[in-house]
């Protein structure tokens, strides 16, 4: 009787020890669970970015640049998935998204923020900056980082790392269906426009009809005629094949672009110290890299252009349409639609 119980015992040792774990591992693994999977699973952060560029794209490349170097960096404790070509909306409504959280990152022109603080508009006003160093100097300094401070406080919207540092453009380009020589034929111009007040006010100073349309929209209303012409990074042009329905390309330098990087405050300050360190080196080489891509696809894409599809590239002296918009900058500071003192400000970083 005593073997016969210690036998007992030991299979149901042997059960409880060995078998039934092996049967339930089986089960699990059948129905499609994996238990160390699902656990590591949970670990992973996953962040969604929006951004309005095809993936193929100078800017595109360097979203997922980005992405890439998240992962990368945190040792694949964070994803940042790259929803391209506005597939979760236009601008204003997926910044609203990066408020509400359900967007985690929204790289768009400094500019845009205008809708939260005007005088971020100051930011992209045309004709005023002389070079990209100027206008950094300006993005940069205390006057802007305050405006920052109350974005973040106010709004709910941190900006990543230095927002003047990743490269748009690498300058700004007038794309016509007929050749713009000189501020005058300006005059009556069918322009497409973005949601920018300051922007729309300014180019209607210099005469232009400007019709509201997204990004996504220019190519197809340039075919049909809906508008003459669009401003434009002068790398994204070829991107984007707006020269296949308008053949002539200004420079204007109308004013130096950034990309700011727009994260929601509170998913940035959840992640643990690491992980914020690696969003922050992802964004600084992100940066780097779209500098660099930029440059070098404005020449290659100017020259492609010319000769495959038969563009007209035109510089002209920007001097009569600097001289025209003075007096508006100087109306507005009188009206205090921007800051007072803002321009000699902007004058004095030259």
């Amino acid at each position: 009787m005593l073997s016969i119980c210690k036998r007992r015992n030991k299979m149901q040792s042997f059960f409880k020890k060995i078998l039934i774990p092996v049967i339930i591992g089986f089960l699990l693994s059948g129905m499609g669970f994996d238990l160390t999977t699902q656990v590591m699973a949970k670990e992973v952060i996953v962040w969604k970015m929006a951004t309005k560029m095809p993936p193929e794209s100078p800017e595109g490349k360097a979203f997922q640049l980005f992405a890439d170097k998240v992962k990368e960096k945190s040792e694949g404790r964070m994803r940042i998935d790259v929803y391209p070509s506005e597939q979760l909306g236009k601008t204003e409504a997926v910044i609203e998204m990066v408020r509400a959280g359900t967007v985690h990152v929204y790289p768009e022109g400094i500019g845009y923020l205008e809708r939260f603080i005007p005088a971020y508009g100051t930011v992209n006003l045309p004709f005023v900056f002389e070079n990209r160093a100027h206008w950094k100097r300006f993005v940069q300094s205390p006057r802007v980082k305050k405006w920052e401070e109350r974005l973040r406080r106010e709004y709910g919207i941190r900006l990543l790392g230095d927002p003047a540092a990743f490269v748009r453009g690498p300058y700004r380009v007038l794309v016509s269906k007929k050749p713009i020589l000189s501020v005058e034929d300006v005059q009556g111009l069918k322009l497409r426009m973005y949601p920018n007040d300051t922007v729309i006010a300014v180019w209607q100073k210099l005469g232009a009809d400007c019709i509201m349309l997204a990004w996504t929209e220019i190519y197809e209303s340039l075919q049909r005629g809906l508008v003459e012409a669009c401003t434009s990074p002068v790398a994204l042009v070829d991107a984007m094949k707006f020269q296949e329905v308008a053949k002539y390309i200004l420079r204007t330098n109308e004013f130096p672009q950034g990309m700011a990087f727009m994260t929601n405050n509170k998913a940035f300050e959840s992640l643990p110290s690491d992980l914020q360190q690696a969003v922050l080196e992802a964004h600084k080489e992100a940066s780097e890299f779209s500098a660099k891509i930029m440059s070098e696809a404005a020449e290659e894409s100017i020259e492609r252009m010319i000769e495959r599809d038969g563009v007209t590239f035109i510089r002209a002296p920007m001097a009569p349409w600097r001289k025209k918009v003075r007096p508006l900058y100087e109306k507005w500071e009188e009206e205090k639609r921007i800051p007072q003192g803002i321009i000699e400000y902007i004058e004095k970083l030259k």
